[in-house]
């Protein structure tokens, strides 16, 4: 089967030929139509995990997947051959993914797809949706509460945009200026341009003069909501970008960084709460969030479909809006 793997941590992905997997007990081998793309799974490849999740080499990347039971392991009694199911596929070892013609999971971790859902929409689920309705669950939204996502446009950012809208939450999206009618159709109220370039700020030296860098956001936050806001969602800062988004959360409120930016003990002593974040949302939750996509509540964003030939040439890019999906 086609795959598309690294042979080492840090290697450059490439399309390889790979045994096809069988199925253990308790597991299904998923025809798979679709992988979803994150950022995790390059972070996976670096070695990101390597020192708590052994790993087997070729590495066949991806944990999104979606796709239809081809086989079924002893025991399982959940699924049948042909039923469209949607999950994560990573498990121990690691290197066994989603961005393949065929994978396997136990049973239990997988979730049927509703007949309303194309195997595209699903597969962009599993990380970025879950991680997105955990952020809007851990941080207990309330109406009327002012929200900032920072990194509104990525996979995990348009997701939030909407449940935090659905929560009743007053949502400010960090955008670039041309999104800002794709955030608004989401849910957004406000929209902030983070970016500047050379000649609109004196301090701006960069020697790229194309170059645009994360600029204004406090300020214009400040200026809107002198009083602060009730929830910070940051996706994409540095440390010293977190701390200075952080200063605009009321005591009492919640600040998270999905990319380990925050100092928890510094929001600890503003009476912060939140921190550092890692979904772990599992099938009962993204059989929730598949219902909310059914009934029309949640729009997939999807960016970009992209055939697995093609996935290695894919990678890497920056600036996404929405989400990056391997046709299979």
């Amino acid at each position: 089967m086609r795959a598309i793997v690294v042979q080492s941590f840090g290697a450059r992905p490439e399309l390889a030929d790979m045994p096809e997997p069988e199925p253990g007990p308790g597991e299904v081998q998923v025809a798979l139509d679709a992988a979803g793309v994150n950022p995790f799974d390059l972070k996976l490849a670096d070695g990101m995990l390597a020192k708590t999740l052994p790993t087997d080499f070729p590495m066949i990347l991806g944990v999104d997947g979606a796709g239809k039971v081809a086989k079924v392991g002893d025991g399982v009694t959940k699924f049948a051959v042909g039923d469209r199911v949607v999950g994560k596929f990573l498990g121990r070892p690691a290197g066994h993914g989603s961005w393949a013609q065929y994978s396997t999971a136990p049973a239990d971790s997988l979730v049927p797809i509703p007949e309303e859902i194309t195997f595209t929409a699903a597969a962009a689920l599993p990380i970025a949706g879950l991680t997105a309705q955990d952020l809007v669950d851990a941080a207990g939204i309330k109406p009327n509460q002012t929200v900032l996502i920072v990194g509104a446009t990525g996979g995990v950012g348009s997701f939030l945009v909407q449940l935090a809208n659905i929560a009743g939450a007053k949502v400010i999206a960090t955008a670039r200026e041309d999104a800002a009618d794709q955030m608004a159709r989401l849910g957004a109220d406000e929209t902030i341009d983070y970016t500047i370039v050379r000649g609109d700020d004196p301090n701006f030296n960069d020697p790229d003069p194309s170059l645009r860098v994360d600029s204004r956001v406090v300020d214009a936050v400040r200026f809107t909501h002198p009083d602060g806001i009730d929830v910070l969602f940051d996706l994409v800062s540095g440390p010293k970008a977190f701390a200075e988004h952080a200063t605009l959360v009321k005591r009492g409120g919640h600040a998270y960084s999905t990319v380990w930016a925050a100092d928890d003990l510094a929001l600890r002593e503003h009476d912060i709460t939140g921190g550092n974040f890692e979904s772990k949302g599992g099938p009962t939750e993204l059989a929730r969030l598949l219902a909310r996509v059914a009934s029309g509540d949640v729009v997939v964003p999807i960016e970009a479909t992209v055939p697995l030939e093609a996935g290695p040439l894919a990678l890497g890019g920056d600036g996404a809006r929405g989400k990056t999906v391997f046709a299979i």
